[in-house]
Formats: C-alpha cells, structure tokens, sequence
C-alpha cells in the first residue's frame, strides 16, 4: 500500500466519519450567503501525474524521463461569497516534492524542491442554504519553485509559471459556524527543467491532483 493510499483512506475515513456526525446533529446551522467570509483548514495530498522525457542539448532523447513525488501538506482557504452561490477562493499552502530520473534500468534522485503554487478559482455553489453543499469552480494558479537541493551529482533548475485549475467539492455543515470540507482540485501546469547547465533538459507537464478534507468556519 503506497503512502498516498494510506493517506487517502485516512482522509476518507474522517470524511465518513464527519458525515455521520452531521447527520445525527440536530443544532442549527448557519447557511452560505453573500457577504459571508469562510477560512477552511485541510489536509491536502498534492499528487503530481508528470510526464516528460530527458533530451540532450541537441535535443536527443536520452531514453531517461522526469518522476515528481506526492506530497502530504496542510492548506488554508480563504473564500467571499458575492452573492449566495457566487464565490471566489484562494488557497495558499507549500508542497516538497522528490525529482527523480528513471529509464528501464535507472532509478536516480536528481532533486528535492519545494513549491509554493497559490490557486485562484471562482465558484458556483449549487445548494447555499442547506446542509450539503457541492460547489464546482474554475482559476488559475501559480508555481514558485524556491528551496531546491541537488542530489547525486545532479544540478537542476526549474522555470517558475502559470497554469488554470478546475475544482469540485461539497461542504456538509456541521453545527453553528462550523463545516465539513471536501474538496477536489486539478491542476493543469507545465514547467522547463534545466539540467546539469544545459546538458540536458526537459519539458514537463506535471498536472497534479490536489485532494483535501478539513474543516471550515463561516464568518
């Protein structure tokens, strides 16, 4: 069972476990609406889906391709509902991830990085009033790679960008301000990878998953 599966029946179990409780309160609750400000804490798995192969300077194929590690971070949101179901969120956290060079016959790490990718996304919630609440969203997002250390005789660099982002979730109210979150993000982001001063390179798209559950409190 891989760390990422473990992590995600951990998080899948809270889930279950927050969802009955909502079912078996019987306070009131407050509803979503225009004007209301809502910070939610998660635990967030940042699950990169990369692809790109390692070329020479002169643009070779050197039968080797770039793999980018999961990450298992916390995250904070920030929302502001316009109107009852219009609202806007950012999300802020900082991810690590491992680079590595792979081939049929090598396994090789070459990196470790951090990642500092805000996201920005507009949002329609179906279901303001009532206790659960699915939304679905669409933005864009940043990367700022700082903090890297080159491993195993390996120099990399990678290019800073912009990319957009997608998301669907669904808030179920727990009682009074407080709310169960579960959201679900993809992100869709390509990068420059120089290596070694140019010796070789590479162009990778790294499109990650950003799956999260936390807990939400509505102002």
């Amino acid at each position: 069972m891989t760390h990422t599966y473990k992590t995600m029946v951990i998080l899948g179990s809270l889930a279950a476990l927050g969802l009955a409780g909502a079912g078996h309160a019987q306070e009131a609750f407050v509803p979503k609406h225009a004007g209301q400000f809502v910070i939610v804490g998660r635990a967030t798995v940042v699950a990169p889906s990369e692809k790109g192969d390692i070329l020479t300077a002169a643009g070779v194929d050197s039968g080797l391709n770039v793999a980018v590690g999961n990450s298992t971070v916390p995250t904070l949101g920030f929302s502001y509902f316009f109107t009852d179901h219009i609202a806007v969120e950012g999300i802020l956290g900082t991810s690590k991830h491992k680079i590595s060079a792979v081939g049929p016959s090598t396994n090789v790490e070459v990196h470790d990085t951090w990642v500092l990718p805000p996201v920005v996304t507009l949002q329609y919630h179906f279901n303001p009033a009532g206790k659960v609440s699915p939304y679905v969203g669409a933005g864009v997002n940043l990367m700022d790679w700082y903090g890297g250390k080159d491993k195993n005789g390996f120099k990399v660099r990678l290019k800073n960008g912009a990319g957009t982002a997608v998301q669907a979730g669904v808030d179920v109210a727990l009682k009074g301000h407080w709310a169960l979150n579960v959201d679900y993000k993809k992100v869709f982001y390509k990068t420059d990878a120089r290596i070694n001063d140019g010796a070789l390179k590479s162009k990778v798209t790294l499109d990650p998953a950003v799956t999260s559950i936390g807990l939400a409190y509505r102002f």
